[in-house]
């Protein structure tokens, strides 16, 4: 279990990201046109997990939008956006922030990604949803870059990916 804060209130997560240099688990989750997709299908690529609450809110938006942008500039390598948001709303944000270099999806479908990952918050008012956090994983599967973001309403460290990946 890990200890993070909401608006400085303690609140805990089902368990621990995954270890750097461990390999990443597979997972499940559903794309906005409702199929499902899984990271082994990413193998070959570097992959960015993007995990977060909810895009109704705004910090969980910009990380959307940031790494869009990023996504942007980047070859051979793939953001994943995933919350429990419906891929109905998914697809309503993208379209209307006009999102194109990241995958956003639904983990509705998906109850042991927050087990495997250890983002599950177990208490709090997001009791059920997605903490906020970053996974970054090689080309080779292995994770290279994890980071639990201790305040649920700031946002992730962008630099320290970029420079992981650089």
């Amino acid at each position: 279990m890990t200890t993070i804060t909401f608006k400085g209130q303690p609140i805990h997560t089902i368990g621990h990201l995954p270890a750097i240099g461990t390999k990443a688990p597979d997972f499940s989750a559903t794309s906005v046109s409702l199929n499902s997709v899984t990271l082994t299908e990413q193998q070959g690529k570097k992959v960015v997990l993007n995990i977060f609450p909810s895009l109704d809110t705004g910090v969980c938006a910009k990380s959307v939008i940031e790494f869009n942008r990023f996504a942007a500039t980047q070859k051979d390598l793939v953001v994943l956006c995933l919350s429990m948001d419906l891929p109905f709303a998914q697809k309503r944000f993208c379209d209307q922030e006009q999102i194109e270099n990241v995958i956003t999806l639904s983990l509705f479908r998906s109850p042991d990604f927050g087990k495997q990952y250890g983002v599950t918050m177990t208490d709090g008012p997001l009791q059920g949803l997605m903490s906020r956090a970053v996974v970054v994983i090689d080309a080779q599967g292995k994770v290279i870059y994890t980071e639990q973001v201790p305040e649920i309403t700031t946002e992730p460290n962008y630099a320290a990916v970029k420079k992981v990946l650089a």
